[in-house]
This record gives structure tokens, C-alpha cells and sequence, in this order.
């Protein structure tokens, strides 16, 4: 075999070798989402860096995308299965907006925008969190953005960071799991994930007097305080004022003054400054209304501006994403049983796969956010 046949002969192994590998990780994508996501994470990002697996990503995630776009066109789409739902008219709404939101009923599906109760026991009569689900793209209608919405004046949040994300890096550990007081207290309501890893935009994250990544300034923030106030707010190196509980970045403001706020530049910019803007993958954020409740979405198939538009139609008037990628979001139910654990439920079948009974409860390496009541 002469030199140029062995050249051509690499050339063809390589090639199949390729196409192969693309394939697999089409199909891998398709089929197991969050295994995907998990080995871009931790195998590839070290071997090959950030921005080739972001490229990588980018390119996987989108076949996936366009291959849904082709499966829809020939099947309906269908509503997330809520796990935890009850309807009991017995409730008080106390502060919660349950007006539905508005969708086109000529291509609505059975409670799109339509708010239900969420069981937990600890609500002592009243409503104090509700679900629907909308679909904020025309042009993905198997798109669906499960919402939470929580009632501030019953509730309160807290903030965990993770035992290796995102301070590790610069010394700082997290806990990595929900304050003991908290669950002894049997008042634990639900836990949801948290933002970024810290390599992709060194977002900064507080919790009480410990600061695990410092803030960074033009950067969207989510701001707890202890008298259960929360705020989403773009820090520009402004006093948060007194009796912080927590703050945590993730990006820039995708809703400001009820204003969806993403520009071109925004979506052009790399995923750690970003949003990871050019993926149409499982997102999630949180917005907060007029009120002060708090919203949560997550869904498949968005972007920044569907995740953005979403939390807009749910009420919030200010807006920034949080984790992305089908591995790492997750809302998860929390009910006390009479032996003194709790009772675990993801929100809906669509996120069932990524709960973990045990994760938040004993042990995180990335942060997250947790419910209870006050």
C-alpha cells in the first residue's frame, strides 16, 4: 500500500469514526439527556476545555432540538404530568395570583395556564403553592415551561451552596445540604437547583456571613433577606442593605421591571457571561411578581428569551435564569410522614429521572435553593 492509498485509508477510518461518534452522541443526547449533560461536565471540560465542550454542546444539543422539531410534526404535544396535583376548593388562596394566564385557545392543551394547588402538609389550610405549565415558542409547541409559583407571605427561602460548587475553586466549600433546624422543623416545603458551575462565569454566591464567590458587578442577582424578602436586581456594586441572607448570580437579568431585557449582544456572548444562548436545552429560572411571590420554570427545548417570555406570562416582573441542561434541573416536593422523614416528589414526571430522595437532604455538590415554611 503506497503512501497516498494509507493517507486516503486514515482519511475514511477517521471520517466513519466521526460520523459514528456523532451519532452516538445524537442518539445519547436524544435517549439519556442528562447523561449526556453529566459527561460534558465532568469527563470532556477537563480533556478538552470550556469552549470546545461548549461547542460540542452547542452542536449535540441542536440536533436534538431540530429532531424534535421533526418528531412534533407528527404528533401532538403533550402536557408535563404533574406528580404532587390535588384539587381541594377548600383552601384559601392566601397571597397567590391565581388568575390564568393567557394562552391561545385554538391551540391549548387541557390546563395550559390554568393554576392548581400543589399539596404539602404544612399549609395549614391555605394555598401556598401552585403549578401550571404554558408553552412560550410558536414555533416549538412541545416546548413546556412547568411553573411554581410561592407565596412569600407564607413561606421563606434559603440558599445552600454546593460542597464543591461554585466556591471550591477558590477555597470555599459549601455545607451542601439543608440546615438541620430546617429539617427537624418538618416545615421543609420543596427544594429547587441553584446556578452555574463556577467555571462558566465565576458567578458570585453569599450565604449569612460567608461569602463563597464574590459578586461580580452587571450581573443579575437573586437577594434573600431575613424577614423573607426577596429581590432580583442587576448589582452593580450598590449596598444590598441590611439583613441579607443570601445572594447568587447567574447571568444577566432576563426580566427587568416586568420587560423581558435580553438584546443581541446578550445572546452572543459566551455561556459563562451568558446564557448559554445558542442551546435550546432543559432551562430553568425564578422570577419575582408584584406581590413579592416568587415563580420557578423550568422546561425543555428553550432558549434565554422563551425561559425569559415564560416567566413573563407567569407574572414576574424581574427575572434570571438559573441551571440549565436536562442533568442539573430540578424541583423537588417535600411532605413529612408520620415516622419523622420526608416523603420526596419530584414536580412532575419530566423531572422524575433527575430526583434524588437524598441529594438535598444529606448532601450536594452544587448549590440550590429550599422552601419551608416560616
Amino acid at each position: 500500500m503506497n503512501k497516498r492509498t494509507k493517507f486516503f485509508t486514515y482519511l475514511k477510518v477517521l471520517f466513519f469514526l466521526t460520523l459514528g461518534l456523532l451519532i452516538a452522541g445524537a442518539i445519547v443526547i436524544k435517549t439519556q439527556p442528562g447523561l449526556a449533560a453529566t459527561i460534558a461536565d465532568n469527563y470532556l471540560r477537563p480533556v478538552i476545555g470550556t469552549d470546545r465542550t461548549f461547542v460540542l454542546e452547542q452542536f449535540f444539543f441542536n440536533v436534538s432540538d431540530k429532531t424534535a422539531q421533526l418528531e412534533y410534526k407528527f404528533k401532538s404535544p403533550t402536557a408535563p404530568q404533574f406528580l404532587n396535583q390535588i384539587n381541594n376548593n377548600n383552601l384559601s388562596s392566601s397571597s397567590l395570583d391565581l388568575t390564568p394566564i393567557s394562552v391561545p385557545s385554538s391551540q391549548s392543551l387541557q390546563d395550559e395556564g390554568v393554576w392548581h394547588n400543589l399539596s404539602v402538609n404544612v399549609s395549614l389550610g391555605k394555598e401556598v403553592l401552585a403549578y401550571t405549565f404554558v408553552r412560550p415558542d410558536p414555533t416549538r409547541a412541545f416546548a413546556t415551561v412547568s411553573l411554581v409559583q410561592m407565596d412569600m407571605s407564607q413561606l421563606r427561602i434559603g440558599a445552600v451552596a454546593g460542597s464543591k460548587e461554585p466556591g471550591t475553586t477558590l477555597g470555599n466549600p459549601g455545607p451542601g445540604t439543608i440546615p438541620q433546624n430546617i429539617i427537624d422543623s418538618g416545615n421543609l416545603v420543596a427544594a429547587f437547583n441553584g446556578g452555574f458551575l463556577y467555571v462558566d462565569g465565576n458567578y458570585g454566591m453569599i450565604v449569612g456571613n460567608k461569602t463563597y464567590v464574590p459578586l461580580k458587578n452587571d450581573v443579575g442577582t437573586i437577594v434573600g433577606y431575613t424577614d423573607g424578602t426577596v429581590k432580583i436586581l442587576n448589582y452593580t456594586g450598590q449596598d444590598l442593605g441590611k439583613n441579607v441572607a443570601f445572594a447568587r448570580q447567574n447571568g444577566p437579568l432576563l426580566i427587568d421591571n416586568s420587560a423581558v431585557v435580553l438584546d443581541a449582544t446578550d445572546m452572543k456572548v459566551a455561556k459563562g457571561k451568558v446564557l448559554h444562548g445558542g442551546i435550546y436545552t432543559w432551562r430553568s429560572g425564578i422570577g419575582v411578581t408584584k406581590s413579592g411571590n416568587l415563580i420557578y420554570a423550568a422546561g425543555n427545548n428553550l432558549s434565554p428569551t422563551t425561559l425569559a417570555k415564560s416567566l413573563q406570562m407567569a407574572g414576574a416582573v424581574s427575572a434570571i435564569q438559573l441551571d440549565i441542561n436536562p442533568s442539573q434541573v430540578r424541583f423537588d416536593l417535600f411532605d413529612r410522614n408520620a415516622s419523622g422523614t420526608y416523603d420526596v416528589t419530584p414536580l412532575n414526571k419530566e423531572l422524575a429521572y433527575l430526583s434524588n430522595k437524598e441529594q438535598y437532604l444529606k448532601g450536594h455538590t452544587r448549590d440550590f435553593f429550599y422552601v419551608y415554611k416560616q
